[in-house]
């Protein structure tokens, strides 16, 4: 028996029933993204006229939120986590603090190549939301039973911290910068949004067959409502000739 969380935690930790958390980064980053996304929900259930929904794992975005709160419209919140790059010395004078790996903004060749496709794994296309932002969080791995310390939380849209740079050499993913003083002051590479969307819309991202089925399905269905929506409004295109 205990009388609240904190004597719990105690004697489940005297008793060796608490494990460690895992030291795998991916794994590690999928138990922080769930316990931040969990912390803003439980916020937003005391926001009077809020509408919200949690994301997929492995979809797009991690969290939506609208309702008269916000504005009417739909906002995308991603959260992104990152390991600070570990040392075996002390950093020199001037040295750049830096991100073990590149945070992953976006998949580049689905639902941001095509914005206004529905794609599977999202809500509703990518140009439906009125902005996107990512809550990055940063922390130094460590040997104890949390592994995690000094956490940092940085507030960005994506484009301010975007690079020209994938994430990944295998998978078709956009980087962000990898400074951690970039990434507190949204200082990437490109200028302007329409420079990053610009940039990398025409990378040259690989296709796969199953990819392009998606690709042309969405393309195939999205038609079909058009010719619909047209057959159900014929005097409005006789007025528009």
């Amino acid at each position: 028996m205990a009388s609240n969380a904190e004597e719990l935690e105690a004697r489940l930790a005297a008793g060796g029933h608490l494990l460690p958390l895992p030291k795998e980064p991916a794994a590690l980053a999928n138990v922080i993204e769930v316990d931040i996304v969990d912390f803003l929900l439980a916020r937003l259930q005391l926001l009077p006229d809020a509408e919200y929904q949690r994301g997929s794992e492995r979809g797009y975005p991690d969290l939506e939120v609208g309702g008269r709160a916000f504005g009417g419209a739909w906002h995308a919140i991603d959260v992104k986590v990152a390991q600070r790059a570990r040392r075996s010395a002390a950093a020199r004078p001037g040295t750049t603090e830096r991100t073990q790996s590149r945070i992953t903004l976006y998949t580049g060749n689905t639902y941001f190549r095509h914005p206004t496709l529905h794609w599977p794994g999202t809500f509703r296309p990518f140009d439906d939301y009125r902005s996107h932002a990512d809550v990055i969080v940063i922390y130094t791995l460590t040997d104890s039973a949390s592994r995690v310390a000094d956490l940092e939380v940085i507030i960005q849209e994506p484009w301010r911290v975007g690079s020209s740079k994938r994430s990944s050499t295998t998978r078709e993913y956009i980087g962000a910068v990898d400074g951690l003083d970039d990434l507190r002051a949204g200082r990437g590479e490109f200028a302007t949004a329409e420079d990053f969307y610009r940039f990398w819309r025409r990378f040259p991202f690989r296709t796969s067959p199953g990819v392009q089925r998606i690709y042309e399905r969405l393309v195939a269905e999205q038609r079909a409502e058009l010719e619909t929506l047209r057959a159900a409004h014929p005097t409005d295109r006789a007025e528009r000739a």
